[in-house]
């Protein structure tokens, strides 16, 4: 929980359909992300997959470098420089 009372932006509470939604995608576009690595939703006992509001940020720029022209592997390579870039950038803060 955030300091306000809400929920942080790790906590798994939308399913499927909502974050398909708030992302702009199709429920089936989502569940190829998740296929290919792009994405790694929570899921409840029953297997029913629950996405962050950090998942749909994710979402949001997979889809956004899809619309670009960026084939799923290109997607995947970027998502993962990007963070190796904020990991570095954040330990290197430490360092100065």
């Amino acid at each position: 929980m955030t300091a306000d009372g809400r929920p942080g932006p790790d906590r798994a509470l939308y399913t499927i359909s909502v974050a398909a939604g708030l992302a702009g995608i199709s429920p089936q576009s989502l569940r190829l992300y998740e296929q290919r690595g792009l994405l790694h939703p929570a899921r409840t006992g029953g297997g029913t997959r629950l996405y962050s509001d950090n998942d749909i940020d994710r979402l949001r720029r997979i889809n956004r470098l899809a619309e670009e022209g960026v084939n799923l592997a290109g997607i995947s390579r970027i998502l993962d420089l990007q963070e190796e870039n904020t990991r570095l950038r954040g330990s290197g803060a430490e360092e100065s």
